[in-house]
């Protein structure tokens, strides 16, 4: 063989190995590892998907925020196939939420499990009270680990985030909680949801009320075991009556009430009291 035609078949073996390179290059560009690096990020970057639970909180929630929970113990596919896939969403997925989207998916995750507690009871208790552990022992699957509400509330919520308008976002099922909202709480809308929110508790008889007669202000418990977590937020001195904790919670309603109610605030001495709470089933 001579040398030219030798040569020829040694540059066909380099081409044919070159093209064998440049097609694993692009499998590994467009083939099936680009696939999966492509679903990686659309699944980290992604809104997460309500449907189901908006579709619940609409058809078993009603305007004054009380639940048809015999209607939803009798038809919960929707319910319980929400609350599967909060725990398949990855930690990475959560991470890679802004601040509002992850204060909304874990008050959605709260408010649904709670819901769930209180339809997992044959028959129905009248108060979550009757639920042993459902707080603190009760487990649910959120982004692939075992939490309870608790954790959720106490741990991950009050700790991560200076958000203290969560305590009138989570329900405890009891009728002196803040009304369950018929819709979910969604990042684009959270800060005006929240302040609606504000403006229906400190409107409510379980949230305000205001004795000109005995000069004394009543507040939710809420305020009295978490009104600690409004001082950062709302600690300014405003003028109004009470301790540290008191000051702030009156400022943080203060946008929300009645201009004659608010005159009387900031021009008169009064008692700050707290209004018992009613613990019986949020229930239509």
């Amino acid at each position: 063989m001579n040398k030219t035609i030798l040569f020829a078949r040694i540059l066909g073996i380099i081409a044919i190995a070159r093209s064998a390179n440049l097609a694993n290059s692009s499998e590994i560009l467009t083939g099936k590892n680009s696939s999966n690096i492509a679903r990686t990020e659309i699944a980290a970057n992604r809104a997460f998907d309500y449907q189901d639970y908006q579709a619940v909180l609409q058809t078993y929630v009603d305007d004054r925020g009380l639940v048809d929970y015999v209607g939803l113990q009798a038809n919960r596919e929707q319910l319980d196939r929400f609350n599967q896939s909060l725990g398949k969403v990855p930690p990475e997925t959560y991470t890679s939420w802004n601040q509002a989207e992850q204060i909304a998916f874990l008050t959605n995750a709260y408010n649904a499990f709670t819901l769930q507690s209180i339809i997992d009871q044959d028959p129905l208790k009248d108060s979550i009270r009757d639920i042993r552990g459902v707080w603190n022992r009760r487990k649910f699957n959120l982004l692939g680990e075992e939490r309870t509400l608790d954790n959720i509330e106490h741990d991950t919520l009050r700790q991560d985030f200076n958000e203290p308008r969560i305590h009138v976002a989570l329900v405890c099922a009891a009728m002196s909680c803040p009304p369950l909202r018929n819709e979910p709480y969604v990042s684009e809308k959270l800060e005006a949801q929240l302040d609606e929110q504000t403006a229906k508790f400190a409107q409510s008889i379980h949230g305000f009320s205001l004795d000109r007669q005995d000069n004394r202000v009543y507040l939710s418990s809420i305020f009295k075991w978490y009104g600690k977590d409004f001082i950062e937020t709302y600690g300014i001195n405003a003028g109004f009556q009470g301790n540290e904790q008191q000051r702030a919670v009156l400022n943080y309603f203060s946008s929300q009430l009645a201009p004659q109610d608010l005159q009387f605030l900031q021009n008169n001495d009064y008692q700050v009291k707290y209004l018992d709470y009613d613990w019986s089933l949020n229930k239509q």
